[in-house]
């Protein structure tokens, strides 16, 4: 056996194998070798919270059966309005790639599955699967693979009172210890996240930080809140979505542990940063990024796939800010995009070319004269990183329809002027004749759904989304009835406007 690592995935070391390699037979050998009483089934439901069946292991032989055939579901209570209660039964069946041991069980094997039907076909209405399918028909219409990475943020809140260091507001950015205090249990946090996916890049404290939460809800009334985000690294952007409903799961359960409570709402206060989900994606071929040109240019296909997502940028806010609170993170000069545009290292943009080591990736190499090893890098790393999405959103859909936009924009014409025609430089909002010109992102829920209404041809002409879906998503958006609501908070006297405010804030409290 090699030898392993700290944060190494157990099973890889265990085993000796990659997760791509495990093998029915690998893992039942695991159940008496690791003393394992039970196997924990996974999966994402229509909200976006990871959902779980567990299922004590009495015989080895149930263990197999279990692991060959899955197990049945009520799909209706999964699935509520796409399946009759007379048809609900579904299959979950474990993907054998995905198993972990789980951190708050340690006598648990934990899995993610996928919806399976009556007929052993893929459910067409799963979120997940619905992402499976549009990677597929990408991989056969461009010949590459589209990889990504998420940038989750959330709050963690514990009880208030005096406090000796004290952040200044808005300045928690990369903050230390003793001033942002629960660094610990984002150390237990990170640690899970990394020994199950092996792709955490890197976690900070954030901006967000509120001494005094101000809220009717008991539960936040008076709160300390730190935010955190933990940053991974590019990853085929299917399993991308499966660990960042992981990651929201391990977050509350590690906040829970610690008397902490952990929210990915949108926003949380007024004028302090709100909770991004961050997506960049790249384009991968033969193994090898085919992102970059140069110092700091792009190339034609990464060009082509800006140019798709600022197609569906404006419907692809149904799937990534569904909650009324959504938009009211998305201001002006709060490094939140409100216009759709695209730019080179630019928060305020809808799409950010961030840096890419394209010059040297050997940057330590002028510090440290004395190091004799040139480092280098012939991957690749470049990617571009679409800003709307928050908290609130659903990800395997978003990440579905953003399959979708690079699909239309490396296949179809028109992505490349698309491209060129939102293209901007400096801070749109110092601009006013800029500004003017570029359409504007969603403001509402409700404009989302009607957007995701008229543009539905975009998701359903490559056969990815399911007409149900689409309806389905934009009854959710509809129900929030929020078109007016900026409008009716404008007319309010000021203390009146921000009680309405963080009542619409924090209602969504553990949304998605």
């Amino acid at each position: 056996m090699t030898q392993s690592l700290a944060l190494e995935h157990p099973l890889k070391v265990q085993l000796d194998k990659e997760p791509a390699d495990f093998t029915r037979a690998d893992l039942l050998n695991l159940v008496p070798e690791l003393g394992i009483e039970r196997f924990t089934f996974h999966y994402t439901g229509l909200d976006g919270q990871l959902k779980e069946l567990r299922l004590p292991i009495s015989t080895l032989q149930h263990a197999e059966r279990v692991l060959a055939t899955g197990e049945r579901i009520d799909g209706s209570s999964l699935f509520p309005g796409l399946l009759e209660s007379s048809l609900s039964d579904l299959y979950v069946v474990p993907l054998y790639r995905t198993a972990f041991i789980n951190p708050f069980q340690p006598t648990s094997l934990d899995f993610i599955c996928r919806f399976m039907t009556r007929d052993g076909e893929l459910v067409p209405f799963a979120p997940d699967n619905i992402l499976a399918r549009a990677c597929q028909r990408f991989v056969e219409r461009t010949g590459m693979e589209l990889h990504a990475l998420t940038e989750v943020e959330f709050f963690l809140m514990g009880e208030g009172g005096p406090k000796l260091y004290t952040p200044r507001r808005q300045g928690g950015y990369h903050c230390a210890g003793p001033f942002f205090k629960y660094g610990k249990a984002l150390d237990e946090i990170v640690a899970h996240i990394s020994r199950i996916t092996g792709a955490v890049k890197y976690a900070h404290a954030e901006v967000g930080f509120v001494d005094s939460v101000r809220s009717d809800r008991v539960m936040l009334k008076g709160r300390w809140a730190e935010q955190y985000e933990v940053e991974f690294n590019t990853r085929p952007i299917d399993q991308m979505a499966d660990f960042t409903v992981l990651t929201k799961w391990i977050v509350r359960n590690v906040a829970y542990q610690h008397g902490l409570l952990a929210t990915f709402i949108p926003k949380l206060e007024e004028g302090i940063a709100g909770n991004g989900l961050h997506v960049h994606v790249e384009l991968m071929k033969d193994g090898l990024n085919v992102m970059g040109s140069g110092r700091t240019g792009l190339s034609d296909e990464a060009r082509k796939l800006v140019g798709g997502l600022i197609r569906y940028s404006s419907s692809l806010s149904a799937f990534g800010n569904t909650v009324s609170s959504a938009y009211l993170r998305l201001v002006p000069d709060q490094e939140a995009p409100t216009r759709i545009c695209w730019s080179h290292s630019n928060r305020n943009a809808l799409i950010r070319v961030p840096l890419a080591w394209g010059a040297d990736p050997n940057l330590a190499g002028q510090l440290n004269p004395q190091e004799p090893t040139a480092f280098e890098d012939p991957r690749g790393r470049q990617t571009v990183e679409l800003r709307s999405a928050d908290g609130s959103a659903l990800p395997h859909l978003l990440m579905a329809g953003m399959v979708t936009a690079a699909d239309w924009g490396l296949t179809e014409e028109g992505a490349l002027e698309q491209a060129e025609q939102t293209r901007v430089e400096g801070n749109i909002f110092h601009d006013e004749a800029l500004r003017s010109r570029l359409a504007r992102l969603p403001r509402s829920c409700v404009e989302s759904a009607r957007l995701l209404e008229e543009q539905r041809a975009l998701f359903e002409e490559f056969g990815v989304f399911p007409p149900s879906i689409i309806d389905f998503v934009a009854r959710m958006l509809g129900r929030e009835d929020d078109e007016r609501l900026n409008a009716e908070l404008a007319r309010m006297p000021a203390d009146e406007r921000l009680t309405a405010t963080r009542a619409v804030m924090h209602r969504a409290l553990h949304r998605h």
